[in-house]
């Protein structure tokens, strides 16, 4: 895939208010105390099995509302929707990856460095949700440093995702570290809280755009207990204190 033209529209958020709404397999990941609810909408150009040549998929604009977790420390995202204009990706990705993707009407303009972009869900049975905003980059071009609020929101290489049974799930994403701006962002209309049973934030989010980044996705698979995992809870518990207080986060 390639992902080109994206938006991090990014708000925080009280831990209490998030953690009910991720699954109780994974660990609610905080910056500074605080959770992110985060708005990512981009064009997805490209899309195919990577046996497929290049410049033979097909392009499919997105949008959607993630937060962050952890399990073994790994970063990771947590989905809460994923709306796209393709029916057939909807209808593959609910089927093979077990993600929350919905159908919407998507239109998307670039014009002089700016970005409209517009969305409307109608898919069958689903809430109503709408995201209107336009943005483009502000300023010089930038890595993320290692431990920065930037890095914390963006530089996620796996998601968890549960099977309709409760079994954890994950697929790992491969990508070259994300080429950021700061973005200069209007956001006219954004639903996406309300239809996932959270309150409209009322201050402005943190953004960030990025022009592409190319990228790889594993198969969806079944999570299973690592040697780590396994040891912590073998453990006595001598020092007094469980299992999951006595393992520490790599540096």
């Amino acid at each position: 895939m390639g992902w080109r033209d994206v938006l991090f529209a990014n708000w925080s958020a009280d831990p209490s208010v998030v953690a009910p709404h991720v699954p109780d397999s994974v660990s609610l990941d905080t910056y500074d105390g605080r959770a992110w609810l985060s708005v990512v909408a981009f064009v997805n150009v490209d899309v195919r099995p990577r046996w497929l040549p290049a410049g033979t998929g097909i392009r499919i604009p997105e949008v959607n509302l993630r937060t962050y977790v952890t399990r073994e420390w790994r970063p990771a995202i947590y989905f809460f929707n994923l709306d796209v204009s393709d029916p057939f990706t909807v209808l593959g990705a609910r089927l093979t990856h077990l993600l929350p993707y919905y159908l919407a009407s998507i239109s998307v303009e670039s014009r002089d460095d700016r970005v409209r972009f517009e969305s409307r869900r109608h898919h069958p049975g689903a809430r109503p949700a709408r995201f209107d905003a336009t943005y483009g980059p502000e300023g010089e071009r930038f890595e993320t440093e290692r431990g920065s609020l930037a890095e914390f929101l963006t530089e996620r290489h796996r998601y968890y995702t549960e099977s309709p049974s409760g079994r954890l799930r994950y697929a790992d994403v491969h990508h070259p570290k994300w080429p950021l701006y700061d973005a200069d962002a209007t956001v006219e209309e954004n639903s996406l809280f309300r239809a996932n049973d959270f309150e409209t934030p009322d201050a402005d989010p943190i953004c960030y755009y990025s022009p592409e980044v190319s990228v790889l996705a594993s198969p969806n698979r079944r999570w299973t207990q690592s040697a780590v995992e396994v040891e912590a809870a073998a453990s006595d518990g001598d020092d007094g204190r469980p299992p999951s207080e006595r393992l520490q986060r790599p540096p």
